[in-house]
């Protein structure tokens, strides 16, 4: 004969329903497990969890997409990629704040040649090339800069002023160094003679005098004197000139 175990209530319970983790007293809600079996969702709200023991056939409740390492208990989770990705950023903005940030490329800048020339600096601040070997087709500087598509691309106008010296009529330019050279430049000796230019005397391998040769103004190189032709006006290239 039976014993009677207090009654039935005619309900059915799903194959392991009663199987929960022992749970301690006053511990949060947590959410309900997922049978391994079946696929059924069992536990009341009421519930409350805390430490406990592993149930049987229970899964591991991490939410979909996350590792157990990287998911929090709300299911938030950060990639290896977004943390690679902010440390890179940390990085950099600490090599900005140690180094600074690069200085940037100044502008052209003008320098005296060895031959006391107006001149344009190259980047590599140490070499200087005369005026007119800049935007002349010859890349002179370690880099090019002398050739500079935005350096060239209107000359003279697209040249800084430092490089441009005008003649007495307006269409007309030459480079800076070209100026009081001894050379007849603009065509009219304006490179070289007061109103429009004001130049230091000849030099000591000059000879000073009324050119009568296109080439020169006032002045024409020593080595032309006393070479039984006519290149001053005067004639002093031959008669007084000592030569060179």
């Amino acid at each position: 004969m039976g014993t009677w175990r207090g009654g039935s209530t005619g309900r059915t319970e799903a194959p392991g329903a009663g199987l929960r983790s022992p749970l301690l007293p006053g511990s949060p809600p947590c959410p309900s497990p997922i049978l391994a079996g079946e696929g059924l969702l069992t536990g009341d709200r009421e519930d409350t969890c805390g430490p406990s023991l592993p149930a049987v056939g229970l899964l591991p409740t991490h939410t979909e997409g996350c590792s157990p390492l990287c998911c929090s208990r709300r299911g938030t989770c950060l990639s290896a990629s977004v943390l690679l990705l902010l440390a890179t950023l940390a990085a950099l903005i600490a090599l900005v704040t140690i180094l600074g940030l690069p200085p940037r490329m100044p502008g052209p800048q003008a320098c005296v040649t060895p031959t006391n020339r107006t001149g344009f600096l190259c980047h590599d601040r140490r070499s200087c090339i005369p005026a007119s070997g800049v935007c002349d087709g010859i890349r002179t500087c370690t880099h090019g800069e002398d050739e500079d598509e935005g350096l060239c691309r209107d000359v003279p106008h697209s040249l800084p002023s430092f490089l441009v010296a005008h003649c007495g009529d307006p269409a007309s330019w030459i480079y800076s160094d070209q100026k009081c050279d001894g050379t007849n430049s603009c065509g009219d000796c304006s490179d070289e003679l007061s109103p429009v230019t004001v130049c230091p005397p000849c030099g000591p391998g000059w000879w000073h005098c009324p050119s009568t040769v296109f080439k020169y103004c006032d002045c024409i190189p020593r080595s032309l004197c006393r070479d039984h032709v006519q290149h001053c006006s005067d004639w002093s290239d031959e008669y007084s000139c000592p030569g060179p």
